[in-house]
């Protein structure tokens, strides 16, 4: 690669448009037509972009928000601003406004890049209460006409006037580009909030290739690979492997037209490797699962088949018989279903962001994708242990990266210590000073190393409970059990801290479970309504007594309840990324733990719901209290 240019995110972008300017950075699909952005084009957009920021008046150290889904704009801005110093901050498309608020005024933000009128109407809801927010920039002018607000500006107007003070200033881009360091910071990121207010990491140039590097060195990634960005870019883990390591390896970055085509882009792409959380390798689980019990007699039985044979496959060596039955079930069965997964030509996946059951990931290896945990935290760039090819255990996250040193402390929390653990937290120096000590970083996870280096991680050192007989256990091992039926989408486990046994409520999944109600001909209405049917309760108890079977007798389920509501990231039960809020739902749900841990039939709750014009109602719900047969 060419040199000169500095160990910055925007330094090898300009590396990568000078060796390689016809080779293609960015694909995004336009009207069913896949529209390409070469190296040598990328970085002329980013020059642009970046100039533009200059003429608007944003300096070194402004913070710029960007909110929208995945676009080649969101990368162009967070490289433009990176050129000038200014410190880009990714919030996720779906905040509601009372979140948008709580990130822009953390951040002081000068600018922000929302995607679309309806990204450009939050933030104008909000724009008061931010007073520093000087300008908005949109980059999709669907429904913009006619909008007349002070310091609102398309994309290409911002880059119109960055083409106009590159011409009166030929040499200004490149002087900025050099000006920044590997030191500097690059990008402040959004922690998960599980426990609180989500926080602000500040993250350098370093940091994030210093992440790049070990992973690619433990995995190679190289330049003709394909990859699909399709999770949020304000998620670390989309960072970490479409910014960063697209930088360092040089592959081909795509954007799926919209998300409801996500799935049908990647099949038509072929990645070569996906990065994922949990939900979504639970949820291409339960497609599956619905797929083969909506079909015939016999394909269910080959289904059935295949996946015994798979599962044989994935636990280890076999002889020549078993191997030539796998190869039949590979050819029948597994790869038309990785091909409607869009994982036909995946080398590796990846799941990170919180535990994958151990059932999911023996689906996954049984048809035959080489699926491998991650395991880090936004506060170390991302990933700081991962599993290695041919050393996959489903119950650990595999073995740390080379440059990474990992330990436990003596109260059993996961400490680490590498180049990519990040600056500190944005303008909050006390949860820094927790966060980091002597260079450690204070995970918050409890966990332990086997014998041979592979790590385990149990849950949050705050979650870990201990049961009435003293043994310690998992709320999120028993929630990961239960989520691998298709019919339930969430599942919250309480247990220790006192109660006399583990209890769960659960919310079901309203597609599948509706889907089974159809088929067995159970009329419901509403979300509600299916969820207090006798026929539901009967499905999910049966799914709760083979797990039952599975776990020690402490800690198996005595009651549980069906949930009148689903878990909802706008409620702050969940993180945008679909991490159980624990704290909050154990003070919102109150009255239902405190059920479920005493000895009644019910429960009733009352929820308040708003109507289109604003008027308000408290409904009743009686929720039914279900006691597993033997554990009363």
């Amino acid at each position: 690669m060419a040199t000169g240019m500095p160990d910055t995110l925007p330094g090898l972008l300009a590396r990568r448009a000078a060796d390689d300017p016809g080779g293609v950075a960015l694909r995004e699909k336009e009207f069913g037509i896949w529209q390409e952005t070469t190296w040598s084009g990328f970085l002329g957009r980013v020059r642009s972009f970046a100039l533009g920021l200059v003429e608007l008046g944003v300096e070194k150290g402004d913070r710029i928000a960007i909110i929208g889904d995945n676009r080649p704009e969101w990368v162009i801005a967070e490289l433009g601003a990176q050129v000038i110093g200014a410190l880009p901050l990714g919030l996720y498309q779906d905040s509601i406004p009372g979140e948008l608020t709580r990130m822009l005024e953390a951040a002081d933000a000068r600018l922000i890049v929302a995607e679309d009128q309806e990204q450009v109407d939050k933030v104008l809801e909000v724009r008061g209460r931010v007073p520093g927010l000087a300008h908005i920039v949109y980059y999709d002018p669907r429904g913009m006409y006619g909008y007349e607000v002070p310091g609102l500006m398309s994309f290409e107007e911002v880059d119109a006037l960055g083409d106009a003070f590159g011409n009166r200033y030929p040499d200004e881009f490149d002087r900025r580009l050099v000006a920044i360091g590997p030191e500097d910071t690059a990008l402040l990121c959004t922690t998960s909030g599980t426990t609180s207010v989500p926080k602000l990491a500040m993250l350098s140039h370093a940091n994030l290739l210093a992440m790049a590097e070990q992973l690619v060195e433990v995995d190679p990634m190289e330049p003709g690979d394909e990859f699909v960005s399709f999770l949020p870019l304000a998620w670390i883990g989309e960072q970490m492997v479409g910014v960063a390591s697209a930088m360092l390896a040089g592959f081909t970055v795509n954007f799926p037209e919209e998300t409801a085509t996500v799935r049908a882009d990647i099949r038509e792409i072929g990645p070569a490797f996906m990065m994922s959380p949990p939900r979504i390798w639970e949820n291409m689980v339960s497609d599956v699962q619905v797929m083969a019990e909506d079909t015939t007699r016999l394909k269910r039985w080959m289904y059935r088949w295949a996946m015994t044979e798979g599962m044989k496959a994935a636990g280890g060596r076999a002889g020549l018989p078993a191997r030539l039955r796998h190869r039949l079930a590979d050819w029948t069965v597994f790869q038309p279903i990785r091909d409607q997964l869009g994982l036909s030509r995946v080398r590796r996946a990846y799941t990170g962001g919180a535990a994958l059951g151990p059932d999911v990931f023996r689906f996954f290896h049984a048809i035959g994708v080489n699926l491998k945990q991650l395991y880090g935290q936004t506060e170390v760039s991302g990933i700081s242990v991962v599993h290695r090819d041919g050393d996959i255990r489903f119950h650990t996250v595999g073995r740390p990266f080379p440059e990474t040193e990992i330990r436990i402390s003596e109260e059993g929390e996961i400490l680490c210590r590498s180049p990519a653990v990040f600056q500190g937290y944005f303008r909050n120096p006390e949860a820094t000073a927790e966060a980091l000590e002597d260079g450690w970083l204070h995970s918050g996870d409890a966990g332990y190393f086997e014998d041979d280096g592979h790590l385990v991680v149990i849950d949050r050192l705050a979650d870990v409970m201990k049961l009435p007989d003293g043994t310690n256990f998992s709320p999120q091992f028993v929630e990961n059990k239960l989520k691998f039926s298709p019919h339930v989408r969430e599942a919250v486990v309480f247990g220790g801290g006192g109660a006399p046994f583990v209890t769960t409520m659960i919310a079901i999944d309203l597609e599948n479970a509706g889907q089974w109600a159809e088929r067995h001909r159970i009329p419901y209405t509403t979300f509600t309504d299916l969820a207090r049917r006798e026929e539901v309760y009967a499905l999910v108890r049966d799914h709760v007594g083979t797990i039952n079977r599975d776990l020690p007798a402490a800690a198996r389920i005595r009651r549980f309840l069906l949930l009148h509501k689903e878990l909802h990231a706008d409620d702050a039960e969940l993180t945008r990324t679909r991490k159980v809020r624990r704290r909050h739902i154990a003070d919102r749900f109150g009255d239902i733990i405190a059920a479920l841990q005493g000895d009644g039939d019910s429960v009733t709750v009352s929820t308040e719901i708003t109507y289109q014009d604003g008027r308000t109602a408290e409904v009743a719900h009686e929720l039914r209290i279900e006691t597993m047969d033997g554990e009363r």
